[in-house]
């Protein structure tokens, strides 16, 4: 009798262990799908343009290329007539985030956008409505160094963050040069960095004590009577970007500084940055190109403060040219929608080839995340992220129709509803809070979240 009542205490145990990993599987889980896109032009990026040509999404990835493809109950959309393309990806995106900024010290490595990812912003949608699969969610501009960034795919209708995150995807971190963090640090508060000077010396003394945490580790994990160093976060990313685990995306615009924090970086041995927006990047482009540097920026975007007050709209075709990896960005919930038009401004400015004008919004922002053996071109094996179009991508009539996620189609043009706001009532006069607006550029991207470091009382 006791043998069978411990023996069913058991079974409930484990039938009680099985749900609760059932349950942790489906909340970390993915959904996959299964879809066979028909006739379309083939835009895969990396392998030429094939007319008439069939992709075959199995369970989220591509799975065959090619003509004639004959799959029995499957999802199958017809894109006869219309372009079929890698989902666009954004380098440099704040949707999706509950918080941008945690303007607090001029170095917070150690904090993570990852933690408050916001699944009902609707920008989200509005980004898959322009072809945007993918995402690089990024901390903002206030500090010299700032938080971590998360890398993420816009699964519109996921409503647990968790499945939002771009798994196994590399770590990024967010740094900054210039007048941000110089406005919200030095001009308010009086703290370093108040100049450009400043600046440098803010990575060069927090590279210096991530340096000097890894040493002490080191000897305290080799003998035990050393006392290990109190445990910082901050040091152990800061650490972690020394060893080159952590990819610096920086917000930049002046040459000078670009050229600055190159220098900084190679005297602590730091290989991998992408300079972000860096408007004066044509200027350095070979020195960029030298040092292995890559560069995102926007299409024809400055003169909105006087540190931006000089750019070209030539700036990614000069820096394609010198050999600079080069993506177009939209820091912009608004400019999100429209990377393909962004890419095709290339072509006026620059003659840029269809080919070279859409890797600024593929397979070039990929690389920059680490995550170009899974996303940005059509290709067997990767990631079953796809933009179809009608007319050209690069065309002032391009439209998307569908945009698919892994497989899922997460944007129908014809069949999705009028109104997809899932917390706002759309009858509502006075419009609710995610639907609020910051016009000032500042505000609406990198300095979201820093108006009462940078505006007076």
């Amino acid at each position: 009798m006791i043998q069978t009542t411990q023996h069913k205490t058991w079974i409930g145990l484990m039938a009680t262990l099985l749900i609760i990993l059932t349950m942790t599987h489906n909340i970390q889980g993915q959904e996959m799908g299964d879809v066979l896109i028909k006739n379309g032009t083939v835009i895969t990026i990396e392998d030429g343009v094939k007319e008439n040509t069939d992709v075959l999404i199995r369970d989220g990835k591509i799975e065959q290329i090619g003509e004639g493809i004959s799959i029995r109950d499957i999802k199958t959309i017809d894109a006869d007539g219309k372009y079929v393309m890698p989902g666009i990806i954004d380098a440099h995106s704040h949707l999706g985030l509950d918080a941008v900024n945690e303007a607090t010290n001029p170095v917070t490595a150690e904090v993570w956008v990852g933690d408050a990812l916001n699944p009902y912003d609707v920008g989200l949608y509005r980004a898959l409505a322009g072809g945007v699969t993918t995402a690089h969610a990024m901390h903002g501009s206030a500090n010299a160094i700032g938080g971590q960034c998360e890398t993420i795919k816009h699964r519109w209708g996921e409503m647990n963050p968790e499945r939002w995150r771009m798994k196994d995807a590399p770590r990024t971190i967010k740094f900054a040069l210039g007048e941000n963090p110089m406005r919200v640090h030095g001009e308010r508060n009086n703290v370093a960095p108040r100049t450009r000077m400043g600046m440098e010396q803010e990575f060069r003394r927090s590279f210096a004590a991530a340096k000097e945490y890894k040493k002490e580790k080191l000897i305290a994990s080799s003998n035990k009577n050393s006392q290990r160093p109190e445990y910082s976060l901050r040091l152990e990313t800061l650490a972690d970007i020394l060893d080159g685990n952590v990819i610096i995306h920086c917000h930049s615009y002046r040459a000078d500084e670009i050229l600055m924090l190159m220098k900084v970086l190679e005297d602590y041995g730091v290989e991998d940055i992408c300079f972000q927006h860096v408007n004066e990047g044509f200027k350095v482009a070979p020195e960029l190109a030298e040092f292995g540097a890559t560069a995102s920026v926007f299409s024809d975007w400055w003169a909105y403060k006087f540190e931006v007050y000089y750019s070209t709209a030539y700036n990614a075709t000069i820096l394609t040219r010198n050999g600079v990896i080069t993506s177009i960005n939209s820091d912009s919930r608004e400019l999100i929608r429209h990377l393909y038009h962004e890419a095709a401004k290339t072509q006026r400015y620059g003659d840029l080839t269809d080919n070279e004008a859409l890797r600024l919004i593929t397979i070039n922002p990929a690389i920059q995340l680490g995550i170009e053996d899974r996303v940005g071109s059509i290709k067997i094996g990767k990631d079953g992220d796809i933009a179809i179009f009608e007319n050209h991508p690069l065309s002032v009539y391009a439209t998307p129709v569908y945009t698919i996620v892994d497989g899922v189609v997460r944007f129908n043009i014809n069949e999705d509803p009028n109104d997809v706001r899932v917390d706002i009532d759309p009858k509502e006069k006075v419009p609710a809070f995610y639907e609020s607006h910051i016009h000032d550029h500042e505000l609406e991207g990198c300095m979201q979240g820093t108006e009462l470091s940078t505006h007076s009382h």
